[in-house]
């Protein structure tokens, strides 16, 4: 996995994002690329923001148990695979707006850097490391910048 922290790195996945146009469809799955982009939001909301819940100790306990080394390993994710009712976007977004709210957080990702997040608790998963948290950003954005063909 691409180290996200690094400055290189993440101007290259604000590449792909500017590649994106309002008319893309994707080369699988249902969303639309709005819904793509805000979906891509959702891992930096339950880092930077207070708006999704979270989850309960025998929730979290699953989670770590059966879904943490999928999220945080170093295997890329599979087509069409289940997604997480957080991240679940179903109504109709702002292809502008979710474009640039994605570039600032992945900005803002790099900027605070491997040292702010080594250590950090997941929402879901406990504490990561360094790597798992850019591990987690990385294949989530190359996944879906994928997806849409960028």
């Amino acid at each position: 996995m691409k180290n996200v922290f690094d400055k290189l790195v993440a101007e290259e996945f604000i590449g792909r994002v500017k590649k994106l146009d309002s008319h893309q469809s994707p080369e699988w799955g249902k969303m639309t690329v709005g819904q793509m982009l805000a979906h891509c939001n959702v891992a930096y909301e339950l880092v930077y923001e207070d708006k999704h819940p979270k989850p309960n100790a025998i929730v979290k306990f699953m989670l770590k148990l059966f879904v943490k080394e999928t999220v945080v390993g170093d295997k890329p994710f599979k087509k069409n695979g289940q997604t997480a009712p957080a991240f679940k976007v179903t109504e109709t977004k702002d292809f502008e707006v979710e474009k640039v709210r994605l570039i600032e957080y992945i900005r803002k990702t790099q900027e605070l850097g491997g040292s702010h997040f080594d250590g950090k608790e997941s929402h879901s998963f406990g504490v990561l490391s360094e790597k798992q948290w850019s591990n987690s950003f990385s294949k989530h954005l190359d996944h879906h910048l994928s997806q849409f063909g960028v």
